[in-house]
């Protein structure tokens, strides 16, 4: 095999981001028409998308206020949509956790659902990457996503409602979850918690301010984390055998 630089790690990266185009795209032109359409300014669009870089939050938390929910619950229902943050930290910590602390704090805001999906199986596949070659793949998966972001998020925001609706730019949230998502259900934990996920978010459909999908979200963690320690105990050998 030839041999793997930084400067091709970077750029294998960057080829595995770019699909994720065809949905940032109309994603954050939707975002930023969205916001403008409930009150805000361009400036104030602009720094909800730089700040936060979240999309799910950041709409959830938008969709929320303008239907009149108390901020806290606002807060609380985006907070809640970006727990899965920190688990994607966790996760990314055996393989660049041995990075400055500059890295790791650039790292960590641009740790987005699409760099984190592409950089986990990559790094699981390359155990031998060395930590600048996986911040390199990191870095270059981003490349094609979160500037797009914020230039896109910019021209929704000027165009406003100008956007005809017939458009259906929201398509691009659940396209983007799913080409993410689909990938990685590959054990029977992840199988439980979306499932858990998906049948009690429409259980719990008729609770006000989304409060549903918060109730789904931390009973399928339960049940996932629980059907791994399930697995766990099947395949650990008995206490008596030997080493």
């Amino acid at each position: 095999m030839p041999r793997q630089t930084t400067k091709s790690i970077y750029w294998q990266g960057v080829r595995d981001g770019a699909p994720f185009i065809l949905v940032i795209v109309p994603f954050s032109v939707l975002f930023g028409v969205v916001a403008t359409e409930a009150g805000l300014n361009v400036l104030e669009t602009m720094s909800f998308s730089v700040l936060v870089i979240a999309g799910a939050a950041q709409f959830t938390a938008l969709q929320l206020l303008s239907d009149g929910a108390p901020t806290a619950i606002a807060l609380i229902s985006a907070l809640a949509v970006n727990l899965r943050m920190a688990m994607y930290s966790a996760s990314l910590t055996p393989y660049i956790g041995g990075a400055t602390l500059g890295q790791r704090a650039l790292a960590a805001y641009f740790t987005v659902d699409q760099s984190y999906a592409c950089a986990i199986i990559k790094f699981e596949a390359n155990p031998g990457w060395s930590i600048p070659q996986r911040l390199a793949y990191f870095f270059g998966v981003v490349t094609p996503i979160c500037p797009l972001w914020y230039i896109f998020t910019l021209v929704g925001a000027l165009v406003g409602t100008s956007i005809p609706q017939g458009l259906a730019l929201d398509f691009a949230l659940p396209i983007t979850f799913l080409a993410m998502i689909a990938p990685m259900l590959r054990t029977p934990a992840h199988l439980a918690a979306a499932f858990t996920s998906v049948a009690l978010s429409l259980v719990f459909a008729f609770l006000p301010y989304n409060l549903g999908l918060l109730i789904a979200g931390v009973v399928a963690m339960v049940v996932g984390a629980q059907v791994e320690l399930i697995l766990e105990r099947r395949i650990a050998p008995p206490k008596g055998d030997a080493a």
